[in-house]
């Protein structure tokens, strides 16, 4: 009778054990919640690499991925007559992705550079942008003068591994410099008045000028610097490269580029 009980408790435990690994086995991770899987190439699909952090270009919105590169991504993926698979990334690993052909295109606001240019292709610039300065409302005297003035704050932030970091280190080389991995962290240190000035993409400083207008922050309304933005392929996928270089040009002859620009991004003429 006992030895009928014990083997009676060990099914009960085994199934119960059984049961619980299953359900953690099938527990999403956190990885997989936040980030779709990247998938195999297919002809048929446009894996196309977004970092959603970088508002209002490509960013998250209820969970879903909005802003101008996203519109332009659904556009461009019609166009080819294509599904359309967007694939997070961190910003620094897009172009490793990109060339270890995880993804098939680049569409997350970024500046054509000659060091970018030796590692990827670049489409057709679809827009303008550079460099601009977040800062204090009250300190707005204190940088009037542009870059002279800024050269006297004692601390400038920027996102590391971007342009506007690349920028900061040649500029203020005399000045502390903190590099952040995303505006959210770099705009509670203004506030904080750990740094004094945020520098990053035109768009994105107008966006979290906007977003924190209550809170005390405004713009230094001058580019510091100026970058065509545009979309990044495989050096070895001239047909990719073609293609979207004729949608951009198709786009742009309707109208269509410049009022989704505007739509995203009133500032721009």
């Amino acid at each position: 009778m006992n030895q009928m009980a014990y083997r009676c408790r060990t099914a009960v435990w085994f199934v119960l054990l059984t049961g619980l690994l299953l359900i953690a086995g099938c527990a999403p991770t956190a990885q997989n919640s936040s980030r779709p899987a990247t998938i195999a190439p297919d002809e048929n699909v446009l894996r196309v690499g977004v970092s959603t952090n970088l508002p209002p270009l490509i960013f998250k919105q209820n969970n879903e991925i909005v802003g101008l590169e996203a519109e332009f991504a659904r556009e461009l993926a019609g166009y080819l007559g294509k599904s359309l698979h967007f694939v997070e990334l961190n910003w620094e690993d897009q172009i490793q992705a990109l060339l270890d052909n995880r993804i098939d295109i680049i569409m997350s606001g970024m500046s054509v550079t000659p060091l970018r240019e030796v590692r990827v292709a670049f489409t057709l610039s679809y827009f303008e942008s550079g460099q601009l300065a977040l800062i204090r409302r009250k300190d707005a005297a204190r940088f009037g003068t542009g870059l002279f003035s800024m050269a006297n704050a004692e601390a400038i932030g920027a996102i590391k591994d971007t342009t506007g970091a690349y920028y900061v280190e040649r500029q203020f080389s005399n000045v502390k410099r903190k590099l952040y991995k995303n505006s959210r962290s770099a705009v509670k240190d203004l506030i904080k008045e750990e740094i004094d000035i945020f520098i990053h993409d035109a768009p994105m400083i107008l966006y979290l000028a906007s977003e924190n207008e209550t809170r005390g922050l405004t713009v230094l309304f001058a580019l510091l610097t100026k970058e065509p933005l545009a979309w990044a392929v495989r050096k070895n996928n001239p047909e990719l490269l073609k293609s979207a270089n004729d949608f951009l040009q198709s786009f742009n002859e309707q109208g269509k580029l410049n009022q989704l620009i505007k739509y995203w991004i009133p500032f721009a003429k």
